[in-house]
């Protein structure tokens, strides 16, 4: 991570328009407090990626346009046509570079696992950003050609040295930017279930058949180990299970529209 933000760095100078692609379920801790110096005063195109997923009810966009030269705009990943705007949106960020000359470069940005490359490809419209349902999956800097006049520098995903408030790490957890193997998934599962109980709680009974929704995280993570099949020998809750299980549903969007963090 220390490497690609030297990188960025360095490549700063020659682009055009930042575009960081944040995680619609959580914009606040998917936007990488290290952008700000490191884009210096070129405009910023902030991108709400995997709005199909977030609560429709809290995926506003005005509040994160709160300084000069940044526009920010929702979109949902199925949605071929809305992705391929991106281009038109940045190109009217630059009104002086449709006179001619080079070709726009951006700089596109973004945490681990938050759609980046499926993003670039839907805009190419063929596959050339390599995609993978984890974080780190691209690992170097490319330059991309989206169209005759814009290219896209895409860079690796990374991470800031310091999740402050922690609150935050949770949260990028719960969506997949961080990898499970160095989580503790029940402590992340109990989070996740703490805040689906309080703010979902119908959307929990609908997904697990529950006709009243536990007070607790581990009573839900045990209804959920009981349904899921997720018990040891003897009829005991095997934790880890359960919470694996729980986590892929609810980053799948198998519980509905949710989101983690409101503006």
């Amino acid at each position: 991570m220390n490497k690609a933000r030297r990188e960025i760095g360095k490549a700063m100078p020659k682009v055009d328009i930042v575009i960081e692609v944040l995680d619609a379920r959580i914009p606040g801790s998917s936007s990488n407090p290290l952008v700000p110096d490191l884009r210096g005063g070129k405009p910023f195109l902030k991108i709400l990626n995997k709005a199909d997923l977030a609560d429709p009810g809290a995926t506003g966009t005005r509040h994160l346009e709160n300084e000069p030269g940044v526009r920010a705009i929702s979109i949902q990943k199925n949605k071929a046509r809305e992705v391929k705007a991106l281009l038109d949106v940045a190109r009217g960020m630059l009104p002086e570079r449709r006179k001619g000359g080079r070709p726009i470069m951006a700089m596109i940005l973004g945490i681990p696992n938050v759609g980046k490359s499926t993003l670039i490809n839907t805009i190419c419209g063929k596959s050339i950003a390599k995609v993978g349902d984890r974080p780190a999956v691209t690992q170097h800097q490319a330059r991309i050609k989206a169209a005759k006049d814009f290219v896209l520098l895409d860079t690796p995903g990374f991470l800031w040295p310091r999740l402050d408030p922690p609150v935050c790490g949770s949260r990028l957890a719960v969506t997949g930017a961080i990898k499970d193997a160095v989580l503790d998934l029940d402590e992340i599962a109990f989070f996740a279930a703490r805040y689906m109980i309080s703010r979902y709680p119908a959307q929990v009974a609908a997904q697990y058949k529950l006709d009243e929704v536990p007070a607790e995280p581990y009573e839900l993570l045990e209804h959920i180990g009981a349904r899921r099949g997720c018990l040891s020998k003897g009829g005991m809750l095997d934790l880890q299970k359960a919470s694996e299980v729980f986590l892929r549903e609810l980053r799948a969007g198998n519980m509905g529209r949710i989101t983690l963090e409101w503006p």
